[in-house]
């Protein structure tokens, strides 16, 4: 693999004489990443998470006794391969095993439908639903792997500082260009189309049976806040291809063994290695800045620690507007926070079974590996319905369930007898209208489980534990503001050199020596690693240039 961003590294430096040289606030994973990547560089590093376990909201937790499940992320579908290599994952225990099919939805007349890895298998299998579908599948993924070629550079480089002027600025857009030189015309109008328009006016234009439509829609807009008929709705589309490099699949779709926690042990262990410490029961009141510049934080306890370096993995309204003193920040730099929009859509109803989900159709010599995951999601019209139920702050009746059956492959979540399926649940609100979440909350797990039992009549009686997690219980349990998993919608004007906001979209903030380094920040969720090497190759970089200009 060519030298690139992922290559670069500080001096190697010792313990700073004030304590540390850098503080990583939450050990999710790209707090993680970004320090394990930084104690590779040489700088101490420390991680300080206010749970009492690592992992913010990539973790295995025990739901039931020794059932264990993903209990907020629940697949591995973005995870930069750079990161993997880089910090040597697979040697600290990372197993993925490829979700085949990726995707299957069921339907009422008890037919199911799959999106397979093999794409000409896809094609063969939406030939039975309608012939130009599926010509019209493999025209359009070749379009959408096109357009995602010219994007994938930039998940791991800053977006371009708007306001920068001079040759630096210059220099800049000549960086974002270069990447554009042999774009065409058309696919500029194409991209431009991908990046505005709703997904659902695209698929009703290229697409003419609705079962293919409802496939087409079950891969997009997951934790998105807006309607398939929304304007950048069809973003999604692109989003999930832009997870592997050139050498990568596109889109790789995976179990993890051991849960999506393993992600995290993997990274903690990689970054132990390479010098790192992790605290955790050791939640952060504020940060403490002086004259403009970061020193240190201040633990709830009052406990002081020093370093001229802080990374926050929280989300920028978490990090900006709860640990940094008001006066510390520019009025326009807090109003321009306060304004990201948050407004989480999606809740998690986890799942301990006595036997296994038999969703109707499901075909008979399917694997157990096959039958481990299937997507109950309405139809484009009835999805922008629910949207618009859940945004005047009711809960539909009817929900879009995605389940994995994660058990079916990994016999290291529960004991024989029982099964672990996950359920990601879209289009929910995090304000009701009328009651409390915590009022609610058993009418949402409910819900999920009746619309269960409508493609898997054995499901409602075989439940014998289970755990409902709210966009209340979200932002609770795992300090995600409104809920929101991306920490911040993932929407056009929240995006690249908008993200977190206009101006700081370099992982610098307006506090010296303060980054953000979570998915508030380029390029957004997902569990990709992407924001935590982001930010440590900018500090790094940032050190190098502070350490030639004093030469």
């Amino acid at each position: 693999m060519t030298a690139g961003p992922t290559s670069q590294a500080a001096p190697k430096r010792g313990v700073s004489k004030n304590g540390w040289d850098a503080i990583v606030i939450g050990a999710g994973h790209n707090g993680l990443t970004a320090a394990a990547y930084l104690g590779r560089a040489g700088l101490s590093t420390l991680v300080l998470e206010r749970r009492d376990m690592i992992g913010g909201r990539c973790v295995t937790e025990e739901i039931a006794p020794g059932c264990r499940a993903s209990t907020t992320s629940y697949i591995a579908s973005m995870l930069r391969p750079e990161v993997i290599r880089d910090l040597d994952l697979a040697a600290h225990g990372l197993r993925m095993i490829p979700c085949s099919p990726s995707l299957l939805v069921p339907f009422m007349d008890r037919s199911v439908v799959c999106w397979w890895p093999d794409r000409e298998r896809t094609a063969s299998e939406l030939r039975q639903l309608s012939r130009e579908d599926a010509k019209t599948f493999l025209r359009v993924d070749d379009q959408l792997k096109k357009l995602a070629r010219y994007l994938q550079p930039f998940f791991l480089e800053p977006p371009p500082d708007i306001h920068r002027r001079g040759m630096q600025g210059t220099l800049e857009l000549l960086r974002v260009g270069k990447r554009f030189r042999k774009i065409s015309g058309g696919e500029i109008a194409e991209l431009i189309s991908f990046l505005t328009g709703s997904l659902g006016e695209f698929l009703d234009r290229h697409y003419e049976n609705e079962k293919v439509k409802t496939l087409m829609l079950a891969n997009n807009v997951y934790g998105k806040h807006g309607g398939p008929y929304q304007p950048g709705s069809a973003l999604g589309l692109l989003f999930h291809l832009l997870s592997g490099g050139a050498e990568e699949i596109q889109g790789f779709y995976g179990h993890v063994v051991g849960g999506m926690g393993s992600i995290t042990q993997a990274l903690a262990a990689s970054a132990r290695k390479l010098g790192v410490k992790i605290r955790t029961s050791a939640p952060v009141a504020r940060i403490d800045i002086r004259d403009g510049k970061s020193r240190g934080v201040v633990l709830e306890d009052g406990e002081e620690i020093a370093a001229p370096l802080v990374l926050s993995n929280a989300d920028p309204k978490r990090t900006f507007l709860g640990m940094v003193e008001l006066g510390e920040l520019p009025d326009d730099f807090r109003a321009a926070v306060r304004a990201i929009k948050m407004d989480g859509p999606c809740a998690k109803v986890n799942l301990v079974l006595s036997e296994e989900p038999r969703v109707n159709g499901m075909p008979i010599a399917f694997t157990a590996g096959e039958r481990s995951l299937f997507t109950l999601v309405p139809s484009l019209e009835f999805a922008e319905r629910c949207y618009d139920i859940s945004k005047f702050g009711d809960i539909p009746e009817e929900l879009w369930v995605d389940c994995v059956v994660a058990s079916n492959v990994d016999n290291t979540l529960a004991p024989p007898g029982r099964h672990i399926m996950t359920c990601f649940v879209q289009y929910v609100p995090y304000r009701l209208r009328q009651g409390t979440w915590d009022e609610k909350r058993e009418l949402l797990g409910d819900r999920v489980v009746k619309k269960i039992g409508e493609y898997a009549p054995n499901v409602p009686g075989a439940v014998v534990a289970r755990q409902v997690l709210t966009p209340l219980d979200l932002e609770r349990t795992y300090g995600l503001t409104e809920g929101n998993i991306f920490h911040g919608d993932l929407n056009l004007e929240q995006l690249f050199f908008m993200r977190p906001v206009a101006g700081w979209a370099q992982y610098r903030t307006p506090i010296a020596g303060l980054y953000l380094c979570g998915a508030g920040a380029h390029p957004g969720g997902g569990v990709t690693g992407a924001p935590g090497h982001n930010a440590a190759h900018q500090v790094l970089r940032d050190l190098k240039n502070r350490h030639g200009k004093q030469s």
